[in-house]
C-alpha cells in the first residue's frame, strides 16, 4: 500500500523540464535577453562579466568548450568581439554556430548602428567601422533584438515556436510598459551633458537626450592621457558638462581626478546586467542607470 502510494505521489509531481538549446553569449545581456525569451527551454551562459572589458578576453578551453557545445552564439557583433571570438570559433570547431549559419547571431546587426566609418587604421585607437557595438544600452534597441532572437530560437527548434512566440510577448508587454516609466523618469535629463569615459553611451545618450561634450580617453581604447585630462580640466573649468561617467571595468582614476578640478560629478553606470548589485537583470539594468543619472543630475 505504502509503495502504491509513493508511486501515485511521484507520478503528481511537475516533470522536470531540460533545456533543449544552449546559448553562448558574449556579454551578460544577450545571456539575460536569451533566459527571457527561451525560459526553460534556454540554457545560457556569458562568456564575460559586466567587470571585464568585452574588447580583451582571452579563448579559455573553458569558453572553447561551451562553444563546442552550443545551439546559438549571441553576440554584439560590429567587430566588439574581433580581439578572440573568431580564435574562439575557429578552435570549438562546432559548424551549428559559425557565422552564416542560424547558430549564430550578431545582436547589433537588427539595429541602426550609429558612427560607423570608412577609417579602419588601427592605430587610431579602439575603431569601429560597422559602427558603435555598445547597443544594448538603448532599451528600444532590446525590443528589437528581443524579436530576432525569438525568430532565431524558433528557427533552431521549430517544436517549440509557441512558447517563444509567448515568452517573447510577455517580456515585451512588460518591456514597453518599462521604457514609458524610464523615459517619464529621465524628462527631467533632456539637454544635460555628459563626458564619458570611453564611447560606450552613444545609445543611451541619445534615447535620453544627453549631449556627449567629451570623452576622458584621447584615443578610443586607450586610457587617458595626462595631457588631455589637463585639456579638459581647463575647458570645463567654468561648466559645460553635468556628469561624468564610466562603466564598472574602467579605472575610476581619470573620472575622479576629473571631478575634483571641476566640481563635475563622476558616476559609475552598469554598462551590462550585472554591473552594480542593483542591475541584476535587464530591468533593473535600466532602473539603475536612470537613477544613477538622476542622482547626479537632477540638482545640477
Amino acid at each position: 500500500m505504502n509503495k502504491l502510494i509513493t508511486a501515485v505521489l511521484l507520478c503528481a509531481l511537475p516533470l522536470a523540464v531540460n533545456a533543449e538549446l544552449r546559448v553562448f553569449a558574449c556579454e551578460p545581456e544577450w545571456a539575460a535577453l536569451a533566459d527571457e525569451i527561451g525560459g526553460d527551454l534556454v540554457e545560457s551562459f556569458s562568456a564575460t562579466t559586466a567587470l571585464q572589458d568585452p574588447h580583451y578576453i582571452q579563448a579559455r578551453p573553458s569558453l572553447i568548450a561551451k562553444v563546442r557545445r552550443a545551439d546559438l552564439v549571441i553576440c554584439s557583433g560590429a567587430q566588439l568581439e574581433i580581439g578572440w571570438l573568431s580564435a574562439l570559433m575557429q578552435k570549438a570547431n562546432n559548424r551549428k554556430v559559425m557565422p552564416g549559419t542560424d547558430g549564430y547571431m550578431e545582436a547589433s546587426s537588427f539595429v541602426l548602428r550609429v558612427d560607423a566609418t570608412a577609417d579602419v587604421d588601427r592605430s587610431k585607437g579602439d575603431i569601429h567601422p560597422q559602427g558603435n557595438p555598445h547597443i544594448q544600452v538603448n532599451p528600444h534597441n532590446v525590443t528589437t533584438v528581443a524579436r530576432a532572437l525569438s525568430v532565431r530560437l524558433s528557427t533552431i527548434n521549430p517544436d517549440n515556436t509557441d512558447i517563444y512566440s509567448d515568452n517573447l510577448n510577455r517580456f515585451l508587454v512588460d518591456w514597453e510598459a518599462s521604457i514609458v516609466r524610464w523615459e517619464a523618469a529621465a524628462a527631467s535629463l533632456r539637454g544635460k551633458r555628459a563626458i564619458a569615459h570611453h564611447n560606450s553611451w552613444v545609445y543611451l545618450l541619445s534615447w535620453l537626450g544627453i549631449e556627449e561634450v567629451a570623452n576622458l580617453e584621447a584615443v578610443p581604447g586607450l586610457p587617458p592621457t595626462a595631457a588631455h585630462l589637463s585639456q579638459l580640466t581647463t575647458r570645463f573649468s567654468s561648466g559645460g558638462a553635468d556628469v561624468i561617467i564610466r562603466a564598472p571595468y574602467q579605472h575610476g582614476k581619470s573620472s575622479e581626478w576629473l571631478s575634483e578640478r571641476t566640481g563635475i560629478p563622476a558616476i559609475v553606470l552598469p554598462l551590462t546586467v550585472g554591473g552594480t548589485d542593483t542591475a541584476t537583470d535587464l530591468f533593473t539594468l535600466f532602473d539603475d542607470i536612470i537613477a544613477r543619472l538622476k542622482e547626479a543630475m537632477d540638482d545640477v
